[in-house]
């Protein structure tokens, strides 16, 4: 996956649809907001079983995608419009974790 090329079509789609003015990092945070817990929705009555079965019911599937594709395209649009990088904050963010968490 092209992070930067698909935030530029991400800008391209706001551009056309005259967005700009409403897509700040804080209105796209409020919005990936809500599609984080339209994921969570998914699971909410699941037992942990069925949560990892999911992927046996295409439908279900699908949502799950289209949910997880909402918060994703909302966080790069968020990372572009408040100049993150986001493969350099990725990379930094897996080294802190590592030295933090150990293995055993």
């Amino acid at each position: 996956m092209d992070i930067r090329n698909l935030q530029q079509r991400l800008r391209q789609f706001a551009a056309q649809r005259q967005w700009q003015p409403y897509q700040t990092p804080k209105n796209l945070a409020m919005a990936m907001v809500v599609e984080a817990a339209e994921l969570v929705e998914i699971f909410q009555w699941m037992t942990p079983q069925e949560s990892q079965a999911i992927a046996q019911d295409p439908a279900k599937l699908e949502h799950l995608g289209d949910e997880v594709a909402d918060v994703m395209l909302y966080l790069l649009q968020i990372a572009d419009h408040s100049g993150v990088d986001m493969e350099a904050a990725v990379e930094r963010k897996l080294a802190k974790n590592a030295l933090k968490y150990p293995p055993p």
